[in-house]
């Protein structure tokens, strides 16, 4: 697959690509990632990218003009076949929130165009000619799309075949259809004793059946604590079983 960003500072995007689990999927190949300018593709000598809002208001916003100029660019160089264009992301606070299912989708895709807003935001003519989808991180305001942008290619990455070390690991994440879309449970790890603190002694006994079973049960308790609207999902679905519903009767109720 193929991902092209456009973006004003590529320079974040680097160390990303040369660091940590994702960068399998990069130096493997598995994901082909190609980085933009878009003030390469502005017009006279200060390459302006940006202007003032008509209607007055502070900040600043990024021009059209050069945005379509790097998009045009990147449709060359994909090749792409007139009915099979690549779709552009937007990443900005009006999207839609970037969830589990969504990051699934685009990992079982050919990739897609990738724009990262800075300043005040994009020239709305833009966005209406050219963008097809708008993503957003959660209801707060970031300086720009790079930091949503590598948050979906780092998501991305670790569902491909092979980049993580065990490749059953993912399917215990939190959120994952595996798991019933439910919170991840508690982990823990060596020593036995920590600081005077123990292991839940099912973890020790080495009977997986009771292992799972509590594993299931404190993804539950977590998850009616933490994402109480998690657990009204799991259940519409019916996903939940009469023991699920036992030990969510005994949880205390989300304020």
């Amino acid at each position: 697959m193929r991902f092209d960003v456009l973006t004003l500072f590529p320079e974040l995007f680097q160390p990303f690509l040369q660091a940590g689990i994702a960068r399998r999927a990069y130096a493997g190949g598995q994901i082909e990632l190609r980085l933009w300018n878009p003030r390469e593709y502005a017009e006279g000598h200060y390459r302006r990218v940006d202007d003032r809002p008509f209607g007055g208001g502070p900040g600043m916003v990024l021009l059209a003009e050069p945005l379509a100029r790097c998009l045009e660019a990147v449709r060359a160089d994909r090749g792409d076949a007139p009915d099979a264009l690549a779709p552009v992301l937007l990443f900005s606070p009006a999207g839609q929130r970037l969830g589990h299912a969504e990051v699934g989708r685009w990992a079982a895709s050919a990739g897609a165009i990738l724009v990262c807003g800075r300043y005040e935001g994009v020239d709305q003519r833009f966005i209406d000619a050219h963008v097809d989808r708008q993503l957003s991180l959660g209801d707060f305001v970031l300086s720009g799309g790079e930091i949503a942008a590598l948050a979906l290619l780092d998501a991305v990455a670790r569902l491909l075949p092979g980049v993580l070390g065990d490749a059953g690991s993912h399917q215990q994440d939190s959120f994952n259809p595996a798991l019933d879309g439910l919170l991840d449970c508690p982990h823990y790890t060596r020593p036995e004793v920590w600081r005077g603190l123990g292991v839940p002694d099912v973890l020790l006994s080495g009977h997986h059946a009771r292992i799972e079973r509590w594993r299931r049960d404190q993804r539950l308790a977590l998850t009616a604590r933490q994402r109480p609207e998690l657990i009204a999902r799991a259940r519409a679905a019916g996903q939940l079983d009469a023991r699920d519903e036992q030990v969510l009767s005994d949880q205390p109720v989300a304020l």
